[in-house]
């Protein structure tokens, strides 16, 4: 268990912020909220992440675990962790997820993640959710939108949650705060939906919005196929592990190149259908599968609930999700409750010790400690304890490359930033000039060959879920190898003159066409560093991706329905690439990389139009020739927000 904890920690970013949990080796008891009946139920002793020793006790903290009921019957677990010899009436702090609550990562947890906040005082409760560790009933995946008397979700489950803490716990103040990470994220977001009064200031962090447009398991359409395989089939295996899947002697990339049709992967791998792998192929398209699973559209139209939203700019699972779930909720922002926080970390990075580093990226400063410290302990003993001024900024901002906090009194910012475009020209140059067809007029080409897709970084790949795996960190890579392939396009400028700020939106609309009927087009904004001895290795002629993202062709007019690309048609293809906060400094270059495979954190595309690729046939795979163009009538760019540099 302390291994598969550790691996799977890697993936969700959750060892220090979910996986909370600590000895506890007591028969728990859990009393119904309107019944004198108490109900026992023995745990398994042999499972760490649901049993604690008795008298369990971190440092100042001692716990216990309790059994919860719910309105349909179903008991829930959940371990309690309160201060020693603390008289005082105290807030709790929940957190609620399906990962478990192991001994093994409970320590670090209260080093770190918990650290500021344990310091000051509060009661945790660590709650698994149905059917996972110790909790009654059937796991399904972000189980959401319940309706009509008596179905439950999380929403639910959060409301009883709360309501038997408060009414069962003694020395508690009444006001709960909900906060977690990536799915501990979304189940808070869950926890605000018709909310217990009880809850009084929530923080979702790295929480998932829409998981066919942005998040974990699609991007714009296109799937994202090592991560969803191995966190389909590390979380329903059974219900009290998060067992790895084992890939044998290949890296990643010679085994899904190996394998056949994704529908039967799932059999052909475990001997078993998997409901989430099975859920991805019953919808390749955007339906109403898809759509009624989007966070916000379940949060309340007017944020009620104080909301801290946080997301770090290299969070390799759910960058898009925390961003998208504020812009939406600030809509109905009437009483000033929604605020965003975005920080220089990957997946949960804010919550582990050292936040003075991403990769070889040195951030300047502990960036980590600062928030949880500075913002996170503020928030929490602000509307839980009544103590201390609010003085958040409505959206507290990283910026790469400065190593500066930045304030903004909205997100992306309006004020102080310009929309200019960067072109691609011939020869593989970028600037701000728009393009001279005399110049331009012929495209640049590749042949994509599915048999041969562009890596997503350098082989051999690890799993996501492998032991001291650096999947958290992929994303500061070095991309200067993929510059070199022949089925890979880049344009750079010329050496900046002066410091270039990108604050706020970024799009790519490049204009291509291909010889087969369907593509994907992948666009990287890379921040190219000077080659000489003035920068310390190993950022010295390093790539960096700032912003990057993937448009599956097909769905060029929509999500909802895909279409052929007619074959040898030059088309616009709009991809967003979200938001940044960098500033590309003097000296150093802005480069575009263009390609069409991304494997494999992404499936490969057959490049010949199939209704449905999970089902595509080995020989359904077609290597096809790519262009794009770049000239006055296709002017490729990528659209910026550049912020107006003091001098």
């Amino acid at each position: 268990m302390t291994r598969t904890v550790e691996i799977f920690s890697k993936l969700t970013g959750l060892a220090l912020v979910l996986a909370f949990s600590m000895p506890l080796d007591i028969a728990v008891a859990a009393k119904a909220k309107h019944s004198e009946a108490t109900q026992t139920k023995k745990l398994d002793d042999d499972n760490s992440a649901i049993t604690l020793p008795k008298d369990a006790r971190l440092g100042n903290y001692v716990g216990h675990g309790v059994m919860m009921p719910m309105r349909d019957g179903v008991l829930l677990h959940a371990q309690v962790w309160r201060p020693v010899n603390d008289e005082r009436a105290l807030p709790i702090l929940l957190t609620r997820g399906p990962y478990g609550f192991p001994m093994e990562r409970t320590g670090a947890s209260f080093d770190t993640a918990f650290r500021e906040l344990a310091e000051e005082g509060y009661i945790f409760v660590l709650a698994d959710i149905r059917g996972r560790f110790g909790s009654e009933g059937r796991f399904v995946m972000l189980r959401s939108g319940s309706n009509g008397p008596g179905s439950i979700d999380e929403s639910t489950d959060a409301y009883d949650t709360v309501d038997w803490l408060t009414e069962s716990l003694p020395d508690n103040n009444g006001k709960v705060g909900v906060f977690g990470v990536s799915y501990g994220g979304w189940t808070t977001g869950m926890a605000v939906v018709n909310s217990h009064p009880a809850i009084k200031a929530v923080s979702m962090q790295a929480s998932p919005e829409d998981m066919f447009i942005g998040d974990d398991f699609f991007h714009n359409g296109a799937f994202r196929l090592d991560y969803s395989w191995e966190y389909s089939a590390a979380l329903e295996t059974d219900g009290r592990t998060l067992k790895p899947f084992d890939f044998g002697v290949d890296d990643t990339y010679s085994w899904f190149l190996k394998q056949g049709e994704l529908a039967k992967l799932d059999l052909a791998s475990v001997g078993k259908t998997l409901p989430t792998w099975q859920n991805f192929i019953q919808h390749p398209n955007y339906d109403s599968f898809w759509r009624d699973a989007v966070t916000s559209s379940h949060m309340p139209k007017t944020v009620i609930v104080p909301n801290l939203i946080v997301a770090g700019w290299w969070d390799q699972e759910d960058f898009y999700g925390p961003q998208k779930i504020y812009e939406r909720q600030e809509k109905g922002d009437i009483y000033n409750r929604n605020f965003l926080v975005v920080g220089p970390w990957n997946h949960g990075g804010w919550n582990r010790k050292e936040g003075s580093s991403y990769g070889p990226i040195n951030l300047g400063s502990d960036t980590a400690t600062y928030f949880r410290k500075q913002v996170q302990a503020r928030w929490f003993r602000h509307w839980l304890k009544g103590e201390g001024k609010l003085d958040q900024p409505e959206a507290l901002v990283f910026q790469t490359g400065s190593n500066a906090w930045k304030s903004y009194r909205s997100w992306p910012p309006t004020d102080g930033v310009s929309l200019q475009s960067l072109y691609l020209h011939s020869d593989g140059k970028l600037s701000f000039n728009v393009p001279l067809r005399s110049d331009d007029a012929k495209p640049d080409s590749f042949i994509s060959d599915p048999a041969n897709p562009v890596p997503y970084r350098e082989q051999p790949i690890q799993p996501v879920l492998a032991r001291n795996s650096s999947w958290p960190n992929w994303l500061s890579d070095d991309q200067a190898p993929f510059a070199h392939r022949e089925d890979v396009l880049s344009w750079q400028t010329e050496p900046l003159v002066h410091d270039v700020a990108i604050v706020g939106k970024i799009k790519a609309r490049i204009f291509a066409s291909t010889t087969g009927s369907d593509a994907d087009w992948v666009v990287k904004l890379i921040d190219i560093y000077p080659a000489n001895e003035s920068i310390p290795e190993p950022m010295r002629g390093r790539q960096l991706i700032v912003a990057s993202d993937i448009l599956r062709g097909r769905f060029r007019e929509g999500f909802e329905t895909p279409k052929p690309i007619p074959s040898g048609k030059v088309l616009p293809y709009n991809i967003d690439l979200h938001s940044a906060s960098h500033v590309f400094r003097k000296g150093h270059r802005i480069a575009v990389q263009i390609q069409s495979s991304w494997f494999p954190l992404i499936d490969r595309n057959p490049q010949i139009f199939v209704q449905n690729i999970f089902n595509a046939k080995p020989d359904d795979f077609k290597a096809q020739k790519h262009s794009v163009y770049h000239d006055t009538r296709y002017p490729s760019a990528i659209t910026v927000s550049v912020e107006t540099m003091p001098e």
